[in-house]
């Protein structure tokens, strides 16, 4: 039976440092971020080192903000009974970012850089967006090398090979398993190919753009988030990053129908006087 096999390490040693695919994975996620991020700004009349000016801050936060919502959501990994302890949860390499706790605080370092620099942060949001998605779609591979974060077990040809050591409990007779990490990477893939498509199709501006991936990554995650059977904390027989993806989803949707509305009615007839004014 066809299936993807797991890769039997995620570090290799380079004399005394090791390399980790799980860092390799996010840096090269931030980096093709920055790149498509800073073309799509220069194209809309930007300057081409403020997404650089930008990244100082927003990078380091994002991933503080990661793991403080990975540690803090799911707890009983690292405090619970027979907990890997308080050191483990600063062991950011061996996994464990929150994508929630990176966007909110990365976004934080953002509002910061832009007021620093006198950057406009909706538009700069929205020239990003495409590429910030792009870059969770490879970042995910880390996730495949840590053999982590999988799915319910399945016998389809696309099955995910887990070595018996990284499977949980109860679940230790089965051998594959959904890839929920590829699943969402695709789905990232296309969303940012949508974003772009959307944002020329429907004049998407002022952070519409950005508030779109939000709700469409909110969409897709609720669906893969619903098949993944690693430890979660659970509220109302959801998965908390379920109830999450909900609220900032919906947030998200309602954000853009107000924005598009007010750009609407600013578009009307009777106040075409206030715009060439």
């Amino acid at each position: 039976m066809a299936s993807i096999p797991s890769p039997e390490n995620g570090v290799w040693s380079l004399g005394p440092l090791p390399i980790r695919a799980y860092a390799i994975a996010i840096i090269i996620g931030i980096l093709v971020a920055m790149r498509i991020g800073t073309n799509r700004w220069v194209a809309a009349g930007g300057d081409k080192d403020d997404v650089g000016n930008i990244a100082i801050y927003a990078v380091p936060a994002g991933v503080i903000g990661g793991r403080l919502y990975h540690v803090i959501t799911d707890n009983q990994i690292y405090f619970g009974y027979d907990g890997k302890g308080l050191v483990a949860a600063f062991r950011i390499w061996d996994g464990g970012l929150g994508i929630w706790g990176a966007i909110a605080l990365g976004f934080v370092g953002a509002m910061y850089a832009c007021k620093k620099y006198k950057i406009n942060l909706p538009g700069i949001a929205d020239a990003l967006a495409p590429g910030i998605i792009l870059g969770q779609a490879i970042g995910r591979f880390g996730n495949y090398f840590n053999q982590e974060l999988f799915g319910s077990p399945t016998d389809l040809p696309w099955g995910l090979e887990i070595s018996y050591a990284h499977r949980p409990a109860g679940f230790e007779s089965f051998t594959t398993f959904h890839p929920t990490f590829l699943y969402e990477s695709v789905w990232c893939a296309s969303v940012a190919v949508f974003l772009i498509w959307a944002g020329k199709k429907f004049e998407l501006k002022n952070g519409q753009v950005f508030a779109l991936y939000i709700a469409m990554y909110c969409l897709g995650r609720i669906w893969i988030e619903a098949l993944r059977i690693d430890e979660a904390n659970h509220i109302l027989g959801l998965r908390l990053n379920v109830l999450t993806s909900l609220a900032v989803g919906l947030g998200a949707v309602f954000w853009i129908y107000r924005s598009r509305k007010a750009q609407n009615t600013l578009k009307t007839p009777e106040n075409t006087h206030e715009i060439d004014n």
